[in-house]
């Protein structure tokens, strides 16, 4: 039982974000399409780079509203809206983690680690790669399921515990709040995979 529901919501995480993306997009794009002056052109095939060009231009437009300080402001509306949202939060959220990491990749967030905020309560953090001029490593502290807001936490290396786990699948577990882990070990310590690795050959 547990192991179907797991497959679904994995199924889930993967395709949602695709299929609403494509939907965007192919909405925007058939918009455009049917604008009075762009219908009006001719040759038809003109229509097609037309519909395209402005469709990047809008994107540009955009991103420079994104740039100024207008553009934060109408973001972070937009998210509060989505995130109010029973269930499309999660479809928000996982579309918008899906566009960031095939733009800019999670080269940003170095690797996972698990972080005790609490006696005897772990939470998934990120290393940014920075390092305070104390000696302490700068965190990401994600929250779930928007990924997009979170702490920046400043810890003495030996606080807190590296793991054998890639980036996205780390992040995918904090995106889906815990739903769409598939591993049976969430976050092994690197030393004890390695061991693991060890006695495996």
């Amino acid at each position: 039982m547990a192991s179907w529901k797991r497959d679904a919501t994995s199924g889930l995480i993967v395709l949602v974000p695709v299929i609403v993306t494509l939907y965007v997009i192919a909405f925007i794009y058939n918009n455009i399409a049917t604008l009075p002056f762009v219908e009006s052109i001719e040759p038809a095939w003109i229509r097609v780079p037309l519909t395209l060009l402005i469709f990047a231009l809008l994107v540009f437009a955009i991103g420079y509203l994104m740039r100024t300080a207008t553009g934060p402001l109408v973001e972070g509306a937009i998210d509060d809206v989505m995130n109010s949202l029973p269930g499309l939060r999660v479809v928000y959220n996982a579309s918008k983690m899906a566009v960031e990491t095939a733009v800019t990749g999670t080269g940003d967030l170095q690797a996972p680690v698990k972080l005790e905020t609490w006696d005897g309560m772990r939470m998934t953090a990120f290393k940014t790669g920075k390092r305070t001029g104390d000696g302490r490593d700068v965190l990401f502290l994600p929250t779930a399921p928007n990924i997009t807001t979170g702490f920046v936490v400043e810890v003495e290396p030996d606080e807190y515990t590296e793991i054998d786990e890639r980036v996205e699948d780390a992040l995918t577990r904090v995106l889906s709040a815990g739903f769409g882990e598939t591993s049976e070990d969430i976050g092994v310590p690197i030393d004890v995979a390695e061991e693991s690795a060890k006695t495996d050959d």
